[in-house]
Formats: C-alpha cells, sequence, structure tokens
C-alpha cells in the first residue's frame, strides 16, 4: 500500500512542468505538494517545508545549479528523486555521488511520478539502513581494537594473561556501570599521559 501521508516538495523552476509532477502526486493520493519555484534559499526553504521526499525536476541543468542541488540532497537525508530532460554520463555520476535515490531522464509522466518516488523512498532506506550498519561495524572494530590495546597494556604492567585482562576489565565495566570499551579507552588514556 503507497504512502499518501508523504510531504513531497518539488522543486522546478518552470511552472508547467511542476504542475505536471504535481498532478501526478496528487492523483496518486498524495495530499501534501509544495512547489518550489525557484532555488534561491533553497536549504532554508527545504528546512521550512521538511518534506519527506523531495522531487527536482530539471531540463538541461547547468553545472552551477547541479552542484547546488546536489549539495542541497546531501543535507537535506531524504529520499531525492531527480527528472531531467537531458542528460550525459558526466551529469549522471555526479547525482549518484551526491545520493540521488532515483535519476530519470526524459520520463515525466503524471502517471509515472509516484512509482518513481515510492522506488526512491525505498532506494533511499535501504542506502540509509547499509551507512547506518557500516557506521555500526566500523564503531565495533574501533572498540575491539581498543579493547585489544588495553588488554595488551594491562598484561604487560601486571604480568598477566589475556584472559585476566580481559578478567579485570569486564569486572571494572560491571562495577562502574560502564560498557567495556569505554573502560579501555580510559586505561589506554592514562597509559598514553604515562608515557
Amino acid at each position: 500500500m503507497p504512502n499518501t501521508e508523504l510531504t513531497v516538495a518539488v522543486i522546478d523552476l518552470n511552472p508547467a512542468r511542476a504542475a505536471i509532477v504535481e498532478e501526478g502526486l496528487r492523483a496518486s493520493g498524495i495530499r501534501e505538494v509544495v512547489v518550489i519555484p525557484d532555488t534561491a534559499g533553497l536549504l532554508a526553504r527545504l528546512q521550512e517545508v521538511d518534506p519527506d521526499v523531495v522531487v527536482i525536476d530539471l531540463d538541461s541543468p547547468s553545472r552551477d545549479l547541479l552542484e547546488q542541488l546536489f549539495h542541497v540532497s546531501r543535507l537535506v537525508e531524504r529520499p531525492v528523486a531527480m527528472f531531467v530532460d537531458r542528460s550525459d554520463a558526466a551529469t549522471m555520476e555526479a547525482a549518484v555521488d551526491a545520493g540521488i535515490s532515483a535519476y530519470v531522464v526524459d520520463g515525466l509522466k503524471p502517471e509515472r511520478v509516484k512509482s518513481i518516488i515510492d522506488v526512491a523512498v525505498l532506494r533511499f532506506n535501504a542506502f540509509a539502513k547499509l551507512q547506518r550498519e557500516l557506521t555500526e561495524a566500523r564503531s565495533e572494530l574501533a572498540a575491539r581494537k581498543v579493547v585489544e590495546r588495553a588488554k595488551g597494556l594491562l598484561m604487560k604492567a601486571k604480568g598477566v594473561t589475556e584472559e585476566e585482562a580481559y578478567g579485570l576489565l569486564r569486572r571494572k565495566a560491571m562495577n562502574e556501570g560502564r560498557k567495556l570499551a569505554e573502560i579501555a579507552q580510559a586505561l589506554v588514556t592514562s597509559f598514553e599521559l604515562l608515557e
């Protein structure tokens, strides 16, 4: 079942094209469509509207306009669907690098707009999930490295085995109600200060 409770911001410098996009969205049941007819103060305007999805519709975008729109797409952290009349490989590559969720060349038809936005939302959510998982994995890896370093420092300083060093860290974390990685980082920092 498509989500019709979305707020969609449509950025288009051409009122006729913006009307086509708006018509397609409203026909599919989306009630909240905000058309932004120019790019002056675009980031502030998008923050004010706080859309769930951003639709950018351009015929032949200039390099400066593309750069501004791509900068905005990174900052708003929302699914962005871009419709263009003409494109080239460099523009498509820049769109992908900027995090555009759907990039459609010469495909602006009212009946297609909603399905393209649905795909953009799904792709954005999948990418955001991957980003979260990557961040968590990096954080976990960093925590493991700190714990390993702290164990090594304890083994050297106290002449204990690896298991005993881990046990010391674990007991300290449990007694203080803190995470093992926090205790390990505090130990590593203390040792670095003494060096």
